[in-house]
């Protein structure tokens, strides 16, 4: 849901309807006017104002959380940037969190880590045990229907339905009771991926979940923050229109195939300026710069943009509010 697509309006909305809104944190200062010069500074400055506007469509209702990954470039910074900005609940992938817990001492602020395997939970709930006496305070599990960068291989996301990715669900779900156990507190599970309705949430439920996280659904709604070009292109897609494209910071991604995918296939695109997002980036390496395609589709340039999006994305057919899509869940 980075670069742009959810921020203060969704994230405020999906709030005040009693739910976790999550602000992506990924090259939120974009429209800053300094963001070329000073990205860091830019998005810092952004964050504030996101989560300072969320909270005033709130009004006091819901959880807002930010989403920040791992692999972004000065992570620790951009953690606790989050804190002071007053995020109730950092939610972190792409990337082992490793040492989040350190960046929040001292504050209320809540710490998801956002997993995809048995053995990521393992080396995460371990690693905090045994370095900071502490557990998750919600953890997320990130299937292979999921939108945008994936922690899984290309093979086996062509593979998905021999994943058998139900088991993989329950054995994580019964791996963070454990640390229940032990901490003598409620860690709730989430499911993520491919979540779209109502019956979705309920087999994710029936295997043991707590609740669900919903991305792809809430960009066709009136308050997400992308432009409308980008949300027509979801609302146009088909299903053979969903693709797994190769991501210049090295990791597989789901996006909707269109003109600049094809593109990319070709030739490379010239970078003009590196604004220092992902640490995997190599610049003098990559075929295209991420932020330039991401910044692209969320202002409506949809032909040299990348569309990230999950598998459900076709399924999309006409522009909710958030109000509805939240009483078909609730």
């Amino acid at each position: 849901m980075g670069v742009g697509i959810s921020l203060s309006r969704l994230a405020g909305n999906v709030a005040a309807c009693g739910g976790v809104g999550v602000i992506s944190t990924a090259q939120i200062g974009w429209r800053e006017p300094d963001f070329s010069k000073n990205p860091m500074e830019a998005n810092f400055r952004a964050l504030k104002k996101e989560m300072e506007k969320a909270r005033e469509i709130a009004k006091g209702a819901g959880i807002l959380a930010t989403n920040i990954m791992v692999a972004t470039q000065h992570y620790g910074e951009y953690v606790k940037a989050a804190v002071k900005s007053g995020a109730d609940l950092i939610i972190s992938g792409a990337g082992l969190p490793v040492d989040l817990p350190k960046y929040v001492e001292g504050s209320k602020t809540k710490i998801a880590p956002i997993v995809s395997s048995l053995k990521s939970v393992r080396v995460i709930c371990k690693l905090w045990d045994r370095k900071f006496h502490r557990a998750p305070d919600l953890v997320v599990i990130e299937g292979p229907m999921a939108g945008g960068h994936l922690g899984f291989s290309a093979e086996e996301l062509e593979h998905m339905e021999e994943l058998d990715y139900d088991r993989v669900i329950c054995d994580i779900i019964r791996e963070v009771k454990t640390y229940e156990e032990k901490y003598q507190k409620c860690i709730p599970v989430a499911v993520a991926g491919g979540i779209f309705e109502r019956s979705d949430m309920n087999h994710a439920l029936g295997l043991g979940a707590d609740c669900v996280q919903v991305g792809t659904r809430f960009v066709t709604t009136e308050e997400c923050d992308a432009s409308d070009a980008y949300k027509q292109t979801y609302l146009d897609a088909k299903k053979e229109d969903i693709c797994i494209v190769k991501s210049p910071v090295g990791m597989p991604g789901r996006a909707i195939r269109n003109v600049f995918i094809e593109r990319v296939k070709k030739e490379k695109i010239p970078i003009g300026h590196c604004r220092h997002c992902i640490v995997t980036c190599k610049p003098a390496e990559i075929p295209y710069c991420i932020t330039d395609a991401l910044t692209n589709a969320v202002d409506g340039d949809v032909d040299h943009g990348l569309l990230f999006c999950g598998a459900n994305a076709w399924r999309c057919s006409k522009i909710e509010t958030v109000a509805d899509i939240m009483k078909e869940f609730c």
